[in-house]
């Protein structure tokens, strides 16, 4: 191999993904002491200074320096010298880092005096070549990649169908480049037998792209070339995320039903990444239709996903298909928990569902699980202006006895609506009680307080006063 110069490198973009010796916490202390050499080292001295260890590095020793060098590569190339000159025979490992390490720093006229030495070692395979791909792709120049792929028999390594899969992922793993993926496979499909593993990365690469025509299209072409199979599932999944990312989820339940007829219905994995999809697009129609496909047809959606579906239902003010769904956990073995429940609970709070909101709190705490202090508050408040105060104070003598704290919005919430409803009496009571608890009476509360009273004549008034005084020498 020649010589590299680490003055003139100009690092691939990928270069920082690679740790050095300074950063990992895991390297043995006679690599970091090797490493700490070639690092600091000037050039020329770098093997009188590597000899002066007397190290003898072995092949593990040699590959475990290498993975720590991808920053120095001049200095690399010095210390692989260095070792197969102290009797070291290198691993096949040990090439393929140094390949790997030129490519990556775009050294690649270096890099392929390596590949010419490992094909006179004998030690050449898929692997190296899997690596040059990488490095040309990562910096844009495709053409040598597949020209790469061209020779590859020419040093005595097989163009199989491993080799084309391993460039088209090079290919599509670099931004907007599937169609250029698509092209190097149209010219080598009828010449080298092509598989699932193959369409699955094209139609990862239209997925990133968020092409729902060109997916559409390669999975076609994929039933045609080799069938359906179960083993192809990750493939289908891809598909079928693109087609729900692009809002085509009627498209998406088609497939569903042409997959299932053929014995490769999906798993609950896509279902929970299409469900993320479509929450984010806020898009309920679309996620109750897939929801209902899945559970049809099978598969038990489990805690998180309930909660999710739930979630996004309440968020669009869908309690009929919230409801249903709380029903239906039970006979597929899933108990909803607090989160479930809030959920719905303040949904029905939000629509001013009086009798449904009292209903659904005592159906609540029957199961054991606790309403929120913020879900308590807005309840005590909507209950009162649906003229429900029985309910209204219910629910504060619950959040009392079971001590949902904090209290303080809940308790205003109480006052103020004894006060709108004109129970003063009541309203004298549950202050002190109030106050009792060492809780607030915001100022805003005391304010609307003291305009109703005062409007209702003198005993109001003379209730409200008294309670004022108290308020103030709390």
């Amino acid at each position: 191999m020649e010589d590299t110069n680490a003055a003139t490198l100009k690092p691939g973009r990928l270069l920082q993904q690679f740790p050095s010796h300074v950063d990992s916490t895991d390297i043995t202390l006679t690599a970091r002491t090797l490493c700490e050499i070639l690092t600091r080292s000037s050039p020329t001295a770098i093997e009188t200074a590597l000899s002066s260890t007397g190290i003898s590095p072995s092949t593990d020793l040699v590959c475990e320096v290498l993975k720590y060098c991808y920053h120095y590569p001049s200095s690399a190339v010095k210390f692989f010298r260095w070792a197969g000159q102290q009797g070291t025979k290198h691993s096949t490992p040990a090439w393929n880092l140094m390949v790997d390490l030129l490519g990556k720093n775009q050294l690649f006229d270096p890099m392929w005096d390596a590949v010419r030495s490992m094909k006179q070692e004998g030690v050449l395979s898929i692997t190296t070549f899997v690596s040059i791909f990488g490095s040309y792709c990562n910096v844009g120049r495709f053409e040598e990649a597949v020209m790469s792929f061209n020779v590859m028999d020419r040093y005595g390594v097989e163009k199989d169908v491993i080799a084309v899969n391993s460039l088209l992922s090079a290919i599509c793993n670099e931004d907007n480049q599937t169609a250029r993926a698509v092209e190097f496979f149209e010219k080598v499909k009828a010449k080298i037998p092509v598989d699932g593993d193959t369409f699955a990365i094209l139609l990862e690469g239209w997925e990133k792209e968020g092409n729902v025509a060109e997916a559409t299209r390669t999975f076609g072409e994929m039933v045609i070339s080799v069938g359906w199979s179960p083993q192809n599932m990750s493939a289908y999944d891809t598909f079928l995320n693109t087609l729900v990312s692009g809002s085509q989820v009627d498209e998406a339940i088609k497939f569903l039903q042409l997959m299932k007829k053929n014995n490769c219905f999906p798993g609950l994995r896509f279902f929970s990444t299409a469900l993320v999809i479509l929450i984010k697009q806020n898009n309920p129609h679309n996620a109750i239709a897939l929801w209902d496909t899945m559970v049809g047809n099978g598969l038990v959606p489990n805690l998180t996903m309930y909660n999710t579906m739930i979630g996004l239902l309440c968020d669009n003010d869908d309690l009929d298909n919230a409801i249903r769904l709380l029903d239906q956990m039970p006979f597929n073995g899933v108990f909803a928990d607090s989160l479930t429940y809030n959920m719905i609970f303040k949904c029905l709070i939000k629509s001013k569902k009086v009798r449904e909101v009292s209903n659904f709190f005592r159906e609540m705490i029957k199961n054991e699980w606790q309403p929120t202090h913020s879900n308590c508050a807005m309840a005590i408040s909507m209950l009162f202006q649906g003229y429900d105060p029985e309910a209204a104070i219910e629910i504060w003598n619950y959040a009392t006895e079971n001590n949902i704290t904090p209290l303080d919005a809940s308790a205003n919430a109480l006052l103020l609506g004894l006060c709108n409803l004109g129970r003063f009496s009541d309203l004298r009571r549950y202050a002190d009680e109030v106050l009792d608890r060492r809780l607030s009476i915001y100022e805003s509360t005391m304010e609307d307080l003291k305009k109703t009273s005062y409007k209702e004549g003198r005993a109001a008034r003379d209730k409200f006063d008294s309670l004022s005084r108290r308020w103030k020498a709390r």
